[in-house]
């Protein structure tokens, strides 16, 4: 439920809740109370709105208590003189808003209303003999009014009287004047009620999330990040919990890659300092031998001299091979991707690669199964660079009389799969994960004698997610290792990373977004049939 949802159901309870309740116990209370004065006072009421008409119910009262006097007054052994009776009448018949006057043998020979006005006797309508008069009602009084029936009487020895039944019109009927104090003391238990519950729901619904984002700013606010903002709800609270879990995971995240990327930086720091040391010590040394003779013949020199050369050129190559790795890894390179054809494409780079490949004893075995029309969208300077790194890597770690590389590409449906593969030594399984990640080295001595900067494969592995491929590798230790990369057809370019994150920012203005390194779902297909690789060895029998 959403809060502004809450905070109108609030509304309404505060207003709607203790009005009903109120109803309710109102509708109840008065019909207790009316049967209540109905057996009070023997009477009938019909409309329950008489409750709150003060003078139709006295004077409802009165003709009643008037009924029960005429009744007394029929009563064989009726003594109308004996004041007495008329007290016990008075007491047993009157209430608080009713009393009786009783006038006989030309006196006032019984007064009910000394508590409230003596002086009402005065103003009472005389009556000197029986007249029709049943029905007759008065209102005396001076300041206060007095609701007068009478009823005159005639006795046996032919002396004659009247009784007055008074009603006192300014006190309420005492079970009306308890029910509005009941009724009272109940609308103030129902509003509190309400209050109280609506009280607790907004403290649960809006306190406790709030406090519970407050903890969660004091946790990151002290640097601490390992704790989690749960809040099972759909409201605006649960979403704004959500977000705020989500920054604390982001954050935490962020905090953790910085601290991986300030380890990282300083290995970098380390590994080049290392890498750069080789090469340097050697120069100065060949400079100093020619410096101090020890070069002493043109032979010497000439050696001195492209060894010279061969080590400045390692250590440009390394800051050349650190400067693509960290424009890539920044993003900073854009690719320019076309459509190339597979047949096409590779039959070139073999033929570049393959004099080098002679020279240094390599036998080149290049297979493709692909249709000559298959096309990929890749930019071919970048391609070229991942097959380049891929054949050096497998050069610098070759270590048998004739080298093997076997090129093999092969059409699976969506995507054109890459298969480079060596006889070299190989690489341990515990090592195999790590193979594609920046400067990570078999060799935990780093002895730089085969040369390289240790990011080849990590460049290769940039190049190929940003195609939108996926690159993985088997191997056996002396067998050799086996480099699988995927690359999706020219028309299946989901996924694909076209230009740099600053072209990005530019096409997203208004040509649309580009994805970053997003897999579809055809890419399943390649889980399971790299698995199927895996199970072989990644080769095939008899190629």
């Amino acid at each position: 439920m959403s809060l502004a949802a809450k905070i109108k159901i609030s509304f309404a309870l505060i207003i709607v809740f203790p009005i009903l309740m109120i109803c309710l116990f109102a509708l109840a209370m008065g019909k207790y109370r009316i049967e209540m004065i109905e057996e009070n006072y023997d009477i009938s009421i019909e409309d329950s709105g008489i409750l709150f008409d003060r003078t139709n119910m006295l004077d409802l009262i009165t003709e009643s208590l008037r009924e029960q006097t005429n009744e007394n007054i029929s009563q064989e052994g009726f003594e109308p003189s004996l004041v007495e009776y008329w007290r016990n009448f008075d007491n047993e018949y009157g209430s608080d808003i009713t009393s009786v006057i009783v006038y006989y043998n030309e006196e006032f020979i019984y007064n009910g209303m000394k508590p409230y006005d003596e002086n009402i006797i005065y103003m009472l309508p005389e009556y000197d003999s029986i007249s029709d008069i049943s029905v007759a009602t008065y209102y005396v009084g001076t300041s206060e009014k007095y609701l007068v029936k009478p009823v005159p009487f005639t006795n046996d020895d032919g002396t004659f009287g009247t009784v007055y039944i008074v009603g006192i019109t300014k006190n309420p009927v005492p079970e009306i004047r308890s029910f509005a104090a009941e009724f009272l003391v109940i609308c103030l238990v129902l509003i509190i009620l309400a209050e109280t519950c609506l009280t607790i729901w907004l403290y649960k619904s809006v306190l406790i999330p709030i406090n519970r984002l407050k903890k969660a700013a004091q946790n990151i606010t002290k640097g601490n990040l390992d704790f989690s903002v749960d809040y099972d709800s759909s409201d605006e609270f649960g979403q704004l919990n959500k977000a705020f879990e989500e920054m604390r995971v982001h954050l935490k995240e962020s905090i953790e890659e910085n601290i991986k990327n300030d380890t990282e930086s300083k290995e970098l720091i380390s590994n080049i300092s290392h890498d750069l040391k080789t090469p340097i010590t050697a120069i100065k040394g060949y400079v100093e031998g020619i410096m101090d003779g020890v070069a002493d013949t043109p032979e010497k020199m000439d050696r001195y001299i492209k060894t010279i050369y061969n080590k400045a050129n390692d250590m440009d190559n390394l800051i050349g091979e650190l400067t693509v790795y960290s424009r890539i890894d920044t993003n900073k390179i854009p690719y320019h991707f076309v459509k190339l054809n597979v047949a096409e494409y590779f039959e070139d780079c073999i033929e570049e690669i393959t004099t080098e490949l002679e020279s240094r004893n390599f036998k080149l075995i290049y297979f493709n199964y692909t249709d000559k029309s298959t096309e990929v969208m890749a930019d071919p300077e970048q391609i070229k660079r991942v097959i380049n790194n891929i054949i050096s890597n497998s050069l610098k770690y070759n270590d048998k009389d004739v080298g093997v590389i076997n090129i093999r590409i092969k059409d699976q449906k969506d995507y054109v799969h890459f298969e480079i593969e060596d006889n070299g030594r190989g690489v341990a399984q515990e090592d195999l994960p790590y193979i594609f990640e920046r400067f990570y080295r078999t060799d935990a001595s780093r002895n730089s004698k085969k040369g390289g900067s240790g990011i080849g494969l990590s460049i290769v592995k940039k190049i190929i997610e940003a195609h939108g491929g996926t690159i993985w590798a088997f191997s056996t230790l002396e067998t050799g290792l086996s480099i699988h990369f995927i690359l999706k057809k020219a028309g299946n370019t989901e996924g694909i990373c076209c230009d740099s994150e600053d072209d990005i920012q530019e096409k997203d203005k208004g040509k649309g977004k580009v994805s970053w390194n997003k897999k579809d779902k055809s890419e399943k297909r390649f889980l399971k049939y790299r698995e199927k690789l895996s199970n072989i060895g990644g080769r095939e029998n008899g190629k």
